[in-house]
This record gives C-alpha cells, structure tokens and sequence, in this order.
C-alpha cells in the first residue's frame, strides 16, 4: 500500500516577516549613513577646500591636494605651531596617565576579585557609583582639592585626578572573576608562589587582554579629555589638543567678526578636528584584536 506525501503548506506570514526585518535593517542602516558617516566624511573633504569653497560648492566634493597642503600650512603656523604644541601636551598628558592607571587599575582589580575583606561590597559599589557620575560634576571638587596641594597649573593637575580610572578597576574586577580560573591560580600558591608572584607570573600574562581595553579606554579618555584641562590649566602653551581646538574657535570670522584678518578659516578648524582625533583611530586600529579579546573574555566558559 503506497503512501502518498502531502507537501507542507508555506506559510503566508513568513515573506512578509522577511520583507519587515530587511526593511528594519536598512533603515538602521541609512540613519547610521546619514548620522555618523556624512558628517566624518564632509569633515574629510572640508579640509581640502578653500573657506569660499566650503560655503558655495557641494558639501560633498572635493577640494585639491594643493589647498589641503595651504590649510595644513596655514593651521600649523598659528601662533608660532601651537597646534603640534598641544598635540604634544596632549600625547605627554595621555602617556604618563595611561603608565600610571595601569599600575594601579590592574592589581587593585585584582585584588578586589580574589581577596575577601571587610568593606569589599561597599567600595566595589562605590566604583560602580563614581564611575557613572558624569565627568563634568567632579570637576569642581576635583579643581577644589588640586589647589588645595597647589597643583592647578601644572600638569599634574590633569595628569593625577584622570590617572585614578573606576571603569578599569571594575572592568579588571569583571575579567579576573569570569575569566582567570581560580585552580589555577591556587595551584601556583601550593607551588610556593607568593601572592605578588601568582599575580605577576599567572595572572598577568592572562591579563592581556583586558591591560589593552582599559588601556585604550584610558587613552581615550585622556586624549578627548576637555573640560578639566580647560579649568585647571590657565596656560596657553599649556593646553591639550582638546582644548586647543577649542580655542580655535574664536578666531573663525564666522564665529567671531572681531578677529579680522588674524584669522583660523572654517577648512583649516576641520583640519584641526581631524588632526585631533587621529591618534585615537590610529590606537584603535592597532589594538582592535585585543579590544575584541578583551570584551569577549569571559562571555563563555569552558
């Protein structure tokens, strides 16, 4: 007796869920286009355009090679090569914070992981508390304690207050208690490893990953750092790149008619946008491998 097979009958809902989601990802995808990369890239071709260009031609066409070198020679002579001063402060300022926010970021969360005591809950939940207050709200106790030990001024009034970096303590916390086995570690203590050499010989090697997310976290917070530099420091040999490019802009006729011909045209503030967020892409590109290590570390378990 043969047996014959009805076919399944298609569902009529499923072409038009297929149809919803494609046209869900492509509008995400166009307000992403329209929103973020039209605006960098109008910012690219600025820098290659003369400021009448930049007001009457298309947004989006560009320039020549030989006014991108006019505007980086312009940029650059402004007030005797400010711009490669603040970069410098900047990459100064960036550096050494970076150095120390490592040394202390990394074992504190270390030690908040695998060590018990008394007050551990509360100061994990404190971290957690600074660490989402905005940076703007700690300026002015910060500016309140760093002239109380007269440092406002110097570098150290930046370099010290953004050196103390919450986000990489828990985020070294999160890293060793998911991800770094514990028998591993206590293995190495029966071997005869004291507590610093557990740490320097087992679970430093480990950390790779994670030193370079809370390094480049770290950097990036110093580099885009403006509002605290803008306070503390009154100098303008003095200044990030930040807040260089801030002061820029009150030398753009459009901005302030005042500064007649001594003037910082719209191209050449553009180029001094893209000058200052450069190095962060260049890290980020890079460091992306260990970036994508380090967020994915401890997502599974084996």
């Amino acid at each position: 007796m043969s047996r014959t097979r009805h076919a399944e009958p298609r569902r009529p809902g499923r072409p038009a869920r297929h149809l919803g989601t494609r046209l869900l990802a492509g509008s995400v995808l166009t307000v992403f286009v329209v929103f973020f990369v039209l605006p960098v890239l109008w910012l690219l071709l600025a820098a290659t355009k003369t400021d009448r260009q930049l007001v009457h031609d298309s947004p989006l066409s560009f320039g020549s090679w030989d006014t991108l070198s006019a505007n980086w020679h312009a940029l650059t002579a402004f007030q005797d090569n400010a711009v490669l001063l603040w970069l410098g402060n900047s990459a100064v300022y960036a550096a050494i914070s970076l150095v120390i926010t490592l040394c202390l970021a990394i074992p504190a969360g270390y030690a908040l992981a695998m060590t018990e005591f008394r007050g551990r809950r509360t100061l994990l939940i404190a971290t957690l508390v600074v660490m989402l207050m905005p940076n703007a709200t700690l300026v002015v106790p910060l500016f309140l304690e760093i002239n109380a030990v007269r440092l406002v001024g110097t570098m150290w009034s930046i370099i010290l207050p953004y050196s103390f970096y919450p986000f990489g303590v828990y985020l070294t916390y999160i890293y060793f208690t998911t991800a770094v086995p514990r028998d591993l570690l206590a293995a190495a203590r029966i071997d005869g490893c004291s507590e610093f050499g557990v740490f320097r010989h087992v679970a430093l090697p480990l950390a790779t990953p994670v030193i370079a997310l809370v390094g480049f976290f770290s950097f990036v917070a110093n580099w885009t750092n403006y509002f605290l530099p803008y306070v503390m420091l009154p100098e303008s040999d003095q200044m990030p790149i930040q807040v260089g490019v801030g002061s820029l802009l009150s030398n753009v006729p459009s901005f302030n008619p005042a500064v007649g011909e001594l003037a910082i045209q719209r191209p050449q503030l553009a180029l001094a946008t893209l000058v200052a967020i450069t190095p962060v892409l260049v890290v980020f590109l890079f460091a992306q491998r260990f970036l994508v290590s380090g967020m994915l570390a401890g997502a599974t378990k084996e």
